[in-house]
């Protein structure tokens, strides 16, 4: 299915409802089972019109939480369960830990990673009531280091909380880990920052999601190397199934060589998340 000879993983495959925004997943009256069955079909349809081979799922952020660390557990225990209907599809699956749990949280990590076979934590504080250099949010960076587990941070332009020198603050508190930075070119001044900040902080990796074209993502890789740039499209439950992808089509027809655009389409990622597989 690789699309024009390069293999596609994207990054950024968001699953779950956004409750907290007024969205939810799928008609209402299914089960939890029937929902992830259509959700699942829809997204692998998705990913075959599109030409996308893999993607690594990340939890919705707005889901509702009045049981508190119950609830972010249940959250966790379902990607496991979604990732397991078709790990050829889904090599990976992040979990989420909410900072305001404190250090009841931190146990968590650890089931994610030796329980669940989980491989990293996404942050979209927005959602989490914290800024992204919160100490509780470096905490969590400093424990998922030690457990091997890779932070994906959030970076959605022109939401404060979220800000670029935010993120650079939290990749220095642990700058031998790598960190995948996600929505960093979703704004034409963000995308700037994304410049001044990767060459500052080399351990942090940017994805394409919500960049409009390629003008922002091919500064990076010619100022600091393809090696620093993942292929991302911020796909979420709510918007499957999808019959093109014009993210992906940005970065195969971008002025970049083929072994560049292999390793942002696939080898960058597969290195990360420690994942296996060529291209």
């Amino acid at each position: 299915m690789a699309r024009a000879g390069f293999a596609v993983v994207d990054t950024h495959h968001h699953v779950g409802s956004l409750e907290a925004l007024g969205l939810s997943t799928g008609p209402s009256g299914l089960s939890s089972e029937e929902a992830a069955g259509r959700d699942l079909e829809a997204r692998i349809a998705t990913m075959d019109a599109t030409g996308v081979d893999q993607a690594v799922l990340i939890p919705g952020h707005g889901y509702l939480r009045p049981e508190g660390l119950a609830d972010t557990r249940r959250i966790n225990d379902a990607i496991a369960a979604y990732r397991d209907r078709r790990p050829d599809r889904f090599p990976a699956a992040l979990g989420v830990v909410e900072p305001l749990y404190g250090k009841a949280g931190l146990d968590e990590l650890a089931r994610m990673r030796d329980e669940l076979g989980l491989v990293g934590v996404s942050f979209h504080v927005r959602f989490q009531g914290v800024s992204t250099n919160s100490p509780l949010v470096v905490e969590l960076v400093h424990r998922m280091a030690a457990l091997g587990l890779v932070p994906y941070l959030h970076a959605v332009a022109e939401v404060a909380d979220e800000a670029m020198w935010k993120v650079e603050e939290v990749a220095r508190c642990e700058p031998d880990t790598t960190m995948v930075v996600l929505d960093a070119f979703s704004s034409y001044e963000q995308s700037e920052q994304v410049l001044r900040v990767a060459e500052r902080a080399p351990n942090l990796v940017f994805d394409t999601s919500l960049s409009h074209g390629m003008h922002g993502p091919e500064r990076l890789v010619r100022a600091c190397g393809a090696e620093r740039l993942v292929f991302g499209t911020d796909v979420y439950s709510h918007l499957v199934p999808q019959t093109r992808n014009p993210t992906l089509d940005s970065v195969v027809d971008a002025g970049l060589d083929d072994p560049a655009k292999s390793a942002i389409l696939a080898g960058n990622l597969r290195r990360i998340l420690g994942l296996g597989g060529s291209g």
